[in-house]
């Protein structure tokens, strides 16, 4: 499983403006560090009200990362 595709897909599905998505990848023994970035205005689509759907986006992700072995860690820019 492609970690950093289902993060891709998920913020792309969130936003107006998928074509500005971009997720960087840093990998370190076990853990990885993925670093989303969307344009300004589709900023709070992404982290939500209270950052509901940022939690949200991050529990999937551990979720995933826990099925490859990997501890998963989401910034969001």
């Amino acid at each position: 499983m492609d970690l950093k595709t289902v993060l891709y897909d998920i913020a792309c599905a969130i936003v107006d403006h998928p074509e500005s998505v971009s997720v960087e990848q840093e990998d370190a023994d076990d853990q990885v560090t993925f670093v989303l970035s969307v344009a300004d205005e589709d900023t709070g689509m992404v982290i939500g009200r209270h950052g509901k759907i940022a939690r949200a986006i991050r529990s999937v992700m551990k979720a995933a990362g826990g099925a490859c072995g990997k501890r998963v860690i989401v910034e969001i820019k």
